[in-house]
Order: C-alpha cells, then structure tokens, then sequence
C-alpha cells in the first residue's frame, strides 16, 4: 500500500529533506512493540546519518492503550514549543508513566511554558492534528502500531533487531545501482 498523505510542514521529521530513504512511522506511545521499535529507529538513525529522514505520526490505539491519546496530545503541546522530539523521547523512555500528572512533570522537565502546555494540551488544533495522522494511516492501510513507511510504500518486512536497518540499506544499494546504471 501507498502512504496516501505525503510528507509535509505539519509532520515532525529528523533528517535532511534530500535524504535517499524517507522512514514514516504510525506510533502509539504506549504501545510496547513502538517502544521497542523507538530503540530500532534510534539505532537506524545512527547507522545511516543523513541517509534517513524520519518523521513520526500519531495512531493512538485508545481502545487498548487508555494513555496513548494523552501522551499524544503532550508531545503535540510540546511540539508547538519546538520540543516534540524531546517529549516524544521522554515518552517512549517512561511509557509505563503517562497520566496526565506525568505528562505534566515531563513539560516541567523540558522547561515548557507551562500556561502554554495547559492550554494546548486540552487544545482542539492539536487534537484535530492527532485525529488526522489517524485517519491518514486508516486510510494508508495502518491496523496496528508500529507501521512503517519507506519512501512512500508499506513495509511489511520485520522491523525488529537488524532486520529493518537491513532492508533500508538494501534499497539505498538498489537506488545507487539504478542511477549507476
């Protein structure tokens, strides 16, 4: 399947806009496979520099995960701090700790505004954003988290240890092949 909303300002993304590899991820942040493949991504990220563009979306499971909308809502506000990766690591490093008094003590952590985090974690913007990432990975094939894009096409591979840090370099190979050719 097609990654239906193409990369754009309004995503979070590490990484140069140039790089070969696009790396999209549908997360929840109290999902324990998404923090496992947080650690993976990390370690993707350290392995090929600015070969990767990285950009986060939300699809909190809140049937299953009672926290996830929250601790989305949490990095959305601290992302219109310019501190979304810095709260979206807190997040995934504390993911057994995401009531609303711990989202609160990790804005503290970070040095947010916070008059600003309160009024925009409660804000209908941020939800309405959350909402869109949602219905963007409904409609781009996502039924669980983690799901994984890599320039614009489902992976369906294992994502898990080296396997993803692998197939990434195969297609940097296959694209570097191609335009040899």
């Amino acid at each position: 399947m097609q990654l239906k909303d193409a990369v754009s300002d309004q995503d979070h993304i590490q990484g140069l806009k140039k790089a070969p590899l696009e790396l999209v991820e549908y997360g929840d942040y109290q999902c324990s496979s998404c923090a496992q493949s947080y650690l993976v991504v990390k370690g993707v990220q350290r392995q090929l520099g600015k070969k990767i563009r990285f950009i986060f979306r939300n699809f909190p499971l809140t049937e299953i995960h009672p926290d996830a909308f929250g601790a989305a809502m949490a990095a959305e506000a601290a992302g219109a701090q310019h501190k979304f990766w810095e709260m979206y690591d807190l997040l995934f490093k504390n993911q057994l700790n995401l009531s609303y008094d711990d989202l609160l003590n990790y804005a503290e952590e970070l040095g947010l505004n916070m008059n600003k985090f309160g009024q925009d974690i409660r804000s209908a913007s941020l939800q309405a954003k959350i909402e869109a990432d949602f219905e963007g990975g409904t409609n781009s094939g996502v039924s669980g988290t983690p799901a994984f894009y890599i320039n614009g096409e489902k992976y369906d591979g294992d994502w898990e240890n080296e396997n993803l840090l692998e197939d990434l370099e195969k297609i940097l190979l296959t694209a570097a092949s191609t335009v040899n050719s």
